[in-house]
């Protein structure tokens, strides 16, 4: 396995970010050269647009400016380290990536799918190997969100009827391209997601 993207997605509370980093772990104690990255962010350029989307402040980004933050830090970070990491023959795997745009943008906030998909070989220019979206239900979305402790991103905010809708935006990419994107039931035991995970990722070298 090497000179491969994958990206994990899923709505808040999902696990993914667990999920990546154990993935991560797995790879690398296979002796395989791991990059793990999240989105936005991971970049200088994209770390400070991160701040901007998720602060919430009493001007926060309209959707379409939303939607261009999004491209502008994905257009940052391929450049920037994912194509580097995949000459050099490295795995790259990303927590979100153009899935997340599909969903959220699209589905959640209802800008025309056309203009999104448009946007992606622009900003993006490549697609993972395989992506895997943890589903979860919006009830045990809340109910692990409350249980953090930690106070809400300008994402996180956002009503039940929005993650509903961007959770039906990462099932109908799923539908779309069910060759890449894997759906996983996220309400399993971490350790058996990762070695589901794992063994998807080994089977694609």
């Amino acid at each position: 396995m090497s000179g491969i993207l994958l990206s994990l997605e899923g709505i808040d509370g999902s696990g993914k970010s667990t999920q990546a980093a154990l993935l991560a772990e797995a790879l690398r104690g296979r002796g395989h050269e791991v990059v793990l990255l999240r989105e936005p962010g991971s970049t200088g350029l994209g770390e400070r647009i991160r701040s901007i989307l998720l602060d919430r402040s009493e001007d926060p980004p309209v959707p379409e400016a939303e939607l261009l933050l999004f491209a502008a830090a994905r257009a940052q970070i391929v450049r920037r380290q994912v194509l580097p990491a995949l000459e050099r023959g490295a795995v790259v795997i990303l927590d979100r990536f153009v899935d997340a745009t599909f969903a959220y943008q699209g589905f959640g906030r209802g800008l025309p799918l056309e203009s999104i998909l448009a946007l992606e070989p622009i900003a993006a220019g490549l697609l993972p190997a395989r992506t895997w979206f943890l589903d979860l239900s919006i009830e045990e979305s809340a109910r692990r969100r409350s249980g953090r402790g930690e106070a809400a991103d300008r994402m996180e905010s956002e009503a039940d009827s929005f993650r509903s809708r961007v959770r039906e935006g990462y099932l109908e990419r799923a539908r779309r391209d069910p060759g890449r994107v894997r759906v996983l039931d996220a309400t399993g035991s971490r350790e058996a997601i990762a070695a589901t995970i794992l063994a998807q990722a080994l089977a694609l070298a």
